[in-house]
């Protein structure tokens, strides 16, 4: 009898910790400028649409939407603005 309760359970705990949603953006509070960062780029952006932080110290990526180039923290960023631009984008 406690053969398949223990593994409905294990089973049942499986499924659910696949079912999370995908992690939200966590970064450092303070992120230090690397030598791969982008110079003299023009975005119309001085903070992450998507996680809010100020991208003027550590541009890393930038995409270009309705003519405007938006700069970007990370590539993770970046890809989540891509996914809907319209709902981040400055109006």
């Amino acid at each position: 009898m406690k053969s398949p309760i223990i593994l409905s359970t294990l089973l049942s705990i499986s499924l659910l910790s696949c079912a999370k949603e995908t992690p939200q953006v966590k970064h450092k509070s303070s992120m230090t400028s690397s030598k791969e960062n982008m110079k003299n780029i023009q975005v119309v952006n001085e903070e992450d649409p998507i996680c809010h932080m100020k991208t003027a110290g550590f541009l890393k990526d930038t995409a270009v939407y309705n003519n405007k180039t938006y700069g970007f923290c990370s590539t993770y960023c970046k890809d989540e603005f891509k996914k809907s631009p319209e709902k981040y984008a400055q109006k």
